[in-house]
């Protein structure tokens, strides 16, 4: 087995140079395919890094809204997803026609969307934001009233944050990898390794953040780590982004809940990578007539930064 993923591995480097592909991984994808990529990062850190490539193939490890967002930036590329059941279940929570009823009945109201939505969604906002930079996005709204979603978590973190009017769309809108961590879980492991610092992240549930000593997106906690005296972390997000943290700086990583994994990030594999390579497949294409819009809105988010 270990031969034939070190035969993958040549065989993605060869087509890699060949075809002048660049492979982009999110911090939740498996660890043979975090140490493949040419960059790893969030879904900020992955987009200002697909806008700034000269490669002519972008191969997008991570799930399809990223990889939507990277085709919408760079229409001139190829861009590509190893495996097209890698989809966001959050991002189905919040199609087009239920952004446009909460447009009906708040006409005055900004438009918000997070990173992990569909283009036609994003095609229908004002701005994107990521986990990373919700509360600057809102604040540069030229509107009291802003319509946040999908993530309901998130629309609270953000609302701590900012004096503007959040209101969530859907009501209901969640990560179910977040959703798996519970207040009394972590208090017991906090127990269990008193001197350990507890980093959640965003989309957990409001009575996580409660007991959190850190809350932040992927890339703020690659960050932290490396800024912190702490020598234990517990780690309340989906457990691919250890592998990144122990890179980030050595320390002992707990996961919050041992199966906090999101199985359609995972679904990615050295095999699916080389046959994307090899035949540049799996296209991402949107349409231009939703692309321009969403593009515009991703802008902001790009320009906010965070």
């Amino acid at each position: 087995m270990a031969g034939h993923e070190e035969e993958l591995r040549r065989k993605i480097e060869s087509l890699r140079k060949e075809k002048r592909a660049v492979i982009l991984a999110h911090n939740y994808q498996p660890p043979e395919i975090q140490d493949i990529a040419d960059f790893v990062g969030d879904s900020l850190q992955l987009s200002l890094r697909a806008t700034e490539t000269d490669a002519k193939i972008i191969v997008f490890c991570g799930v399809n809204f990223m990889a939507e967002t990277a085709a919408i930036l760079n229409p001139d590329k190829k861009v590509l997803i190893p495996d097209l059941n890698a989809l966001c279940p959050m991002a189905s929570m919040l199609p087009a026609a239920l952004v446009k009823i909460y447009k009906r009945r708040y006409p005055k109201a900004k438009v918000v969307l997070y990173v992990n939505t569909l283009a036609e969604a994003k095609a229908l906002s004002d701005a994107v934001c990521t986990s990373a930079n919700p509360a600057e996005v809102i604040e540069i709204m030229e509107s009291e009233t802003v319509l946040f979603g999908p993530d309901w978590n998130l629309a609270q973190y953000a609302k701590r944050l900012t004096e503007k009017e959040v209101i969530p769309i859907p009501e209901y809108g969640f990560c179910p990898v977040h959703k798996v961590f519970k207040r009394e879980d972590i208090l017991r492991l906090k127990e269990a390794h008193p001197d350990a610092e507890v980093m959640a992240h965003p989309e957990c549930d409001p009575e996580v953040h409660e007991v959190a000593d850190f809350i932040g997106s992927t890339s703020r906690m690659c960050r932290r780590v490396r800024a912190s005296k702490a020598e234990e972390f517990i780690v309340a997000t989906e457990n691919g982004l250890l592998h990144r943290l122990v890179k980030e700086r050595k320390a002992s990583y707990i996961p919050a809940h041992p199966y906090a994994i999101c199985v359609n990030m995972k679904l990615h594999t050295l095999e699916k990578l080389y046959l994307s390579l090899r035949d540049e497949k799996f296209e991402v294409k949107v349409p231009e007539k939703i692309a321009a819009p969403a593009r515009r809105a991703i802008e902001v988010m790009l320009k906010a930064r965070g």
